[in-house]
């Protein structure tokens, strides 16, 4: 079976294209190869020089298919049994015989059909209109133009290799007056092997850039990276940490790896970790070197880095690479020093001048807002004074290290450098590890705060972010989330679930939407509404997601568009996960499938009836002298014994008390359907009929204490 072989050679496209390029035509090119009734192997190869593409395994030629034609009306078609001129008509364009004709039904009537068998396609004809539509396809950022054509690419496309098994598929690229023709001539590494590369064949792709010095394919870059940077690492005596982003940005930089070993001067190391690997990892794309066993990832005075160039010339490499770091090692400790000539508060009165938001204000008025809601939550949780006043100082000086010279350097050490610049102050040790770890989680994966002054000086802030976002009208649509709501929103929750706090989110939205409805002159009620809404999203996303819920389960015990349920909801968001997650627990164990018919047929009569659903006592609202048959006073008997029990479980969330009532109750509910003194429940007295509504109303409230049943999906 034939091989092909594109390569595209190009000047060198920046490394956050080539891995976005890389996935593109993994995905894509399997499936217009399956659009034209073709299969193959496909492997996708690129450098910084090249995108390639190898698929083994391909046929000659497409499949011969049948396909049916469609053709006029069967009454235009033919006249008193004969074929007219519609039909002739049809038959030639078609290439057939009149009696290849055939007349079928269809919705619209009946309609002259044809079947044709249609010859498959040469393999190198099909790939020629293909190969255009896979490099043009490419999407990207900041896509170019070059030349004077209109044709738009990450950098300018130089050379094209396009072979079929040993034969070169003519192919041109027109840009403007630019032309680049297909050929079996590609290049090798820039500095290694400058001379150009003859592929024989298709597939000896692989080998025949790997004698020039070039790894095309960029998992075995990757292996091959980490190899020589642990080795490395440990001729250093140390070890190093292999940081994804790093390790995949270096990847698409190199067409031939080599490690490089630097220095820099000890001295350097007074600096905190975090400042020096910062600027190794994000700036420099250095891997930094630690010592064996150091508890606080202390450093060594070295730095690796990786290499396109000549490994023979290493040496000269890592003296342009320290001589680079030393100046912004040197930057660093100038920033620093600095920064520590004053208190961290002292910078306080510098946020005025950074916005937070064109019509919110500075950041110092974000800080405000902070201050006050993490009262509100201090409030709600009854924190000692103590307590209230750690989160107090920490809440005031969370943002104080954005005007620092450090974080204005190094935006990426924001909260970092103000922990540290906290303790040089003074500051009590909790507070200034809150200003870290309120930023926490960062992300999706990322952990959380351990301190619950970090704790609640991070829920404090993103919940200013949520209510004040959402008051401009700035609500998240589709992917569109610039201000990162639904993290800070998933981050509120996982927060709130991971330490068991026991908050009222929606006192709290409301409290904070009054606050800001008042300042800036918003409808309170609507806004309140947004957030309740979206927040009910990231937590149904959440239960789904982190915490594998069915997604019937999950709309029980949230309700479907139900105030009662919404308001329980965010009111107490440990009992809506703990719902969630028992109900889960008993539908694993099949004791859901105990109670689930009682419950549901109860929930569904239920329906007709006029019962509030936070009833649980029957004194109150079922009348016994209405009673026509024994099954009605042995289900009111069942349902007061169960009060107690149902109580109990609201108040400790303890829903195996609950379940234990559902289950002494079920026998008296399958009685009072189906036993020997089954009552008809629409019955034609209408306070008879609304008695027993009554009566199967209590069942659902019981049950909707742990979950609206209703909608739950019955196993199969």
């Amino acid at each position: 079976m034939p091989g092909f072989l594109l390569e595209v050679g190009t000047e060198e496209l920046p490394a956050s294209f080539l891995s976005d390029a890389l996935v593109q035509w993994q995905e894509r090119i399997p499936q217009s190869l399956e659009a034209n009734s073709l299969k193959g192997d496909v492997q996708v190869y690129g450098t910084p020089r090249r995108l390639a593409v190898l698929i083994t395994g391909l046929p000659s030629q497409q499949p011969d298919r049948e396909e049916e034609i469609k053709g006029p009306p069967a009454q235009a078609a033919f006249k008193d049994g004969q074929p007219t001129a519609a039909a002739a008509g049809f038959a030639k364009k078609q290439g057939v015989e009149l009696d290849a004709l055939s007349v079928r039904p269809t919705d619209k009537g009946e309609f002259v059909f044809v079947q044709k068998r249609i010859p498959g396609r040469p393999v190198a004809e099909i790939l020629t209109e293909l190969i255009p539509q896979w490099i043009w396809g490419l999407e990207g950022k900041r896509l170019m133009r070059w030349g004077n054509g209109d044709a738009r690419f990450s950098r300018p496309i130089r050379w094209l290799v396009a072979l079929l098994d040993e034969t070169v598929l003519p192919l041109e690229l027109v840009n403007g007056s630019k032309t680049i023709q297909s050929d079996r001539i590609s290049q090798g590494h820039r500095v290694l092997h400058p001379e150009p590369v003859t592929i024989v064949q298709a597939t000896d792709y692989v080998t025949a850039l790997k004698s020039a010095y070039v790894t095309v394919d960029p998992e075995e870059r990757v292996n091959l990276i980490k190899e020589q940077v642990n080795a490395v690492a440990e001729n250093l005596g140390g070890y190093t940490v292999i940081y994804p982003d790093l390790l995949a940005e270096v990847t698409n930089l190199v067409e031939y790896p080599s490690a490089v070993v630097g220095k820099f001067e000890p001295e350097f190391l007074e600096l905190p970790t975090e400042v020096i690997t910062e600027v190794m990892v994000t700036h420099q794309r250095y891997f930094p070197v630690f010592k064996p066993g150091s508890f606080e990832q202390e450093l060594l005075p070295n730095f690796i880095t990786i290499s396109n160039g000549d490994p023979q010339k290493s040496d000269i490499v890592a003296v342009g690479n320290e001589r680079v770091i030393r100046a912004r090692l040197a930057d660093g400790r100038f920033f620093y020093e600095a920064d520590l000539t004053k208190p961290l508060e002292n910078f306080l009165p510098q946020l005025e001048k950074v916005t937070f938001q064109e019509e919110l204000g500075s950041v110092l008025a974000k800080v405000d807002r902070i201050v006050k809601i993490a009262g509100q939550i201090s409030s709600q949780l009854e924190l000692t004074e103590n307590q209230s006043q750690r989160i107090q100082r920490a809440a005031l000086l969370c943002k104080a290290d954005l005007v620092t010279q450090m974080v204005y350097e190094f935006p990426e050490l924001q909260g970092i450098m103000g922990e540290k610049y906290a303790l040089a102050s003074g500051e009590d040790a909790e507070v200034a590890k809150a200003i870290y770890q309120h930023y926490l989680p960062k992300g999706a994966g990322d952990i959380l705060p351990e301190t619950l002054t970090g704790k609640i000086v991070g829920l404090a802030d993103r919940l200013d972010t949520l209510v004040s976002i959402f008051g401009l009208g700035l609500i998240p649509s589709g992917s569109s989330d610039p201000f990162a709501l639904r993290r800070a929103a998933n981050a509120v929750v996982k927060i709130v679930w991971f330490d068991n706090l026991p908050i009222n989110l929606d006192d709290l939205l409301k409290q904070i939407s009054i606050d800001f409805a008042a300042k800036y002159h918003k409808d309170q009620a609507s806004l309140t509404t947004a957030l309740q809404e979206f927040f009910l999203q990231r937590i149904r996303t959440l239960l789904q997601e982190e915490k594998q819920i069915d997604y019937d389960l999950v709309n029980a015990v949230l309700g479907e568009n139900d105030p009662e349920y919404t308001e329980r909801t965010l009111k107490d968001l440990l009992d809506v996960r703990d719902r969630a997650l028992y109900l889960q627990q008993i539908r694993k164990d099949s004791t859901l499938d105990n109670i689930y018919e009682t419950v549901n047929r109860s929930t569904r009569l239920a329906a007709q009836g006029d019962l509030d659903t936070k009833q649980l006592e029957p004194t109150t609202v079922v009348r016994q002298e209405l009673f026509q048959k024994p099954s009605e006073d042995a289900l009111y008997n069942a349902l007061i014994d169960s009060v107690p029990e149902t109580q109990a479980a609201q108040q400790t969330r303890n829903y195996q008390l609950l379940l234990a009532a559902l289950t002494k109750i079920a026998p008296a509910v399958s009685n009072f359907f189906d036993g020997p003194d089954s009552v008809l429940v629409m019955d034609s007295d209408p306070e008879v009929k609304r008695n027993r509504l009554h009566l199967l109303g209590l069942v659902r409230n019981h049950a909707r204490v742990l979950a609206d049943f209703g909608a739950i999906v019955k196993n199969l």
